[in-house]
């Protein structure tokens, strides 16, 4: 439980089912190591609403310190990241690697399911049949898919797209038949005390009321470059580090006659590029390339990802449509995805998320954009 909304209405589902039930409230950040202070430590709040609610339902509660785990396994891998120029998406990697990870070696009883307030759906379905295992298909065990849920103005799947298949298989989404606003009307019919909360934003660790600027040079010291117009050459500002702007975005320089956006950066020589306009060709690309690559069902690809290639449907950012594309396979964990049509604000270090249907089969880190289509 996080002490919003929805976790608090995922208690609310389970505590009037036949569970043996309790509620864990992570503790991943430690304002600690920032202030060397507990004053205004946000999950204070966080924790308090989480006992108030698991006192109305008579659940018993604990929190469980993963500070440690986030900060070696999420936050520096993301400052590197942000450091080398790239957008990283530290809420994947805090799902796979903390909440369906480090939590669950935390788990006292190892047959232990984990509930989540998250807006996905799960399936249990057969192997797709083979000439291998004609004979034993319907002798092995059905496994778990990862699938969309109803309401799709919430669907959190591409933050779950990471998680490996054994912590899936142990997983529940109470909230999948629901849309977010008839989860609400629960919260408010069952008087729970987070039913008005407001939802929380942006990266879990920087807080609603900071600048992601201001937090992140905390951590990575200012290396101030130039931004330059890509078409002219010229230097038109500066920049206090290429952590500081993402691809796509408006660069805000003032004096220009149109928006300038960022359409690539160089961490070589320090330098960010902007072009004219939000449609400008240098924006779009073609293909990506992306590394890490790790299917859900690990030994059971797609077909075709070492040939033709595998068409599916791809996401490559949080509350976007998802895309028509072709997935092959280039080498051990890294992977070709080919868009059906040119796509614009690709960012480097953002994952890629690949879908059948509404099936999400794994994802991967996007290490690098193509203009032109793969041969």
């Amino acid at each position: 439980m996080s002490g919003g909304v929805d976790s608090s209405v995922t208690a609310k589902l389970l505590a009037d089912q036949d569970y043996d039930l309790s509620a864990i409230f992570m503790r991943n950040w430690d304002t600690r190591d920032e202030s060397g202070t507990d004053q205004g430590c946000e999950w204070k709040k966080d924790w308090e609403d989480v006992q108030g609610v698991c006192r109305m339902l008579g659940i018993r509660c604990q929190m469980v310190d993963l500070s440690r785990e986030y900060w070696t396994r999420v936050f520096e891998p993301a400052l590197e990241l942000w450091e080398s120029g790239s957008t990283p998406n530290p809420d994947i990697w805090c799902n796979r690697e903390v909440k369906f990870g480090a939590l669950f070696d935390r788990l006292t009883e190892k047959d232990s399911w984990l509930a989540t307030g998250h807006y996905a759906d799960k399936k249990w379905a057969l192997p797709p049949l083979s000439v291998s295992n004609l004979f034993a298909y319907g002798r092995f065990p059905p496994r778990p898919q990862l699938r969309r849920p109803v309401d799709r103005s919430k669907d959190q799947t591409y933050y779950l797209s990471a998680i490996p298949e054994s912590s899936l298989a142990r997983a529940l989404f109470p909230l999948a038949p629901y849309k977010k606003t008839e989860v609400r009307e629960m919260a408010q019919k069952w008087s729970l005390p987070t039913a008005t909360r407001d939802e929380s934003m942006g990266i879990c660790f920087v807080g609603e009321k900071r600048k992601f600027d201001d937090f992140i040079s905390q951590y990575i010291p200012p290396k101030p470059g130039r931004i330059v117009d890509l078409e002219s050459g010229k230097t038109l500002g500066r920049h206090d580090g290429l952590y500081s702007y993402t691809v796509g975005q408006n660069a805000r320089i003032k004096g220009m006659p149109q928006k300038m956006h960022v359409a690539r950066k160089d961490p070589k020589e320090n330098i960010i590029y902007v072009v004219p306009g939000s449609d400008h060709p240098a924006l779009f690309c073609n293909s990506i390339v992306v590394d890490k690559w790790k299917w859900i069902w690990d030994d059971t690809p797609p077909s075709g990802i070492d040939d033709e290639g595998f068409r599916g449907r791809v996401q490559y950012r949080h509350r976007m449509m998802d895309v028509p594309g072709t997935i092959q396979r280039l080498d051990e964990g890294r992977m070709r995805i080919t868009f059906q049509k040119p796509q614009s604000s690709v960012a480097t270090g953002q994952v890629a998320a690949m879908w059948h249907r509404d099936w999400c089969l794994g994802c991967g880190i996007i290490v690098d954009t193509e203009r032109h289509a793969a041969s």
